[in-house]
């Protein structure tokens, strides 16, 4: 169909061309813009410490949970924090099809308070401020046992080192459900994938 005072198959020829030229231009442009599986892979300081992921919120939510504790008498005078875990979204996809992590895995941990008292809520728990921000990291170059676990404090440090083996790995290793990593307590990695 030729467009309304078309100027005939010449200026349609015409038009074709620019078209045919341009595509190509613009999906290179879209191709920036999409994450690639270096992006969010682990990044290290001249020291060896864990820089403190970046855009981890756009990555893959794993799940939540609030006040699940290793330790005795962690919560007593509450519910405890909620924890939030993101997981980057390429090991995401090799996880559902492979059922392990990728090397250079990165997995979040988010920790908030639990608060209830603020205007108009009468009932129930929202997150509050964070009171923690952690990663686990899957470097089988860097880590003898492939995994080692970082804490940012309350997400404000640049950088961590990794925990001592006893203080996470070991836990981990005898407790997690898959690679190190506790995905019996998130359905998004412990179901089958629904699509």
């Amino acid at each position: 169909m030729l467009l309304k005072g078309g100027g005939g198959p010449g200026f349609v020829a015409r038009h074709l061309l620019v078209v045919l030229a341009v595509a190509p231009l613009l999906g290179a442009l879209g191709d920036g813009a999409r994450p690639t599986g270096t992006t969010a892979s682990p990044n290290y300081d001249a020291s060896g410490a864990l820089l403190r992921p970046q855009g981890y919120r756009s990555w893959v939510f794993v799940g939540a949970s609030l006040g699940l504790s290793y330790r005795e008498g962690s919560h007593e005078t509450g519910p405890g924090e909620f924890h939030h875990v993101y997981l980057r979204p390429e090991s995401y996809e090799a996880f559902r099809h492979t059922g392990r992590f990728p090397d250079k895995t990165v997995l979040v941990l988010e920790l908030h308070e639990a608060a209830q008292k603020v205007a108009p809520s009468r009932h129930g728990l929202f997150e509050g401020r964070r009171v923690a921000l952690e990663a686990a990291v899957k470097d089988v170059e860097r880590f003898p046992d492939g995994w080692a676990y970082f804490s940012f404090g309350d997400g404000s440090r640049p950088a961590a080192t990794a925990f001592p083996r006893s203080q996470c790995f070991d836990c981990h290793r005898q407790h997690a459900a898959s690679d190190n990593v506790f995905v019996q307590f998130y359905p998004v990695l412990r179901d089958k994938p629904v699509d």
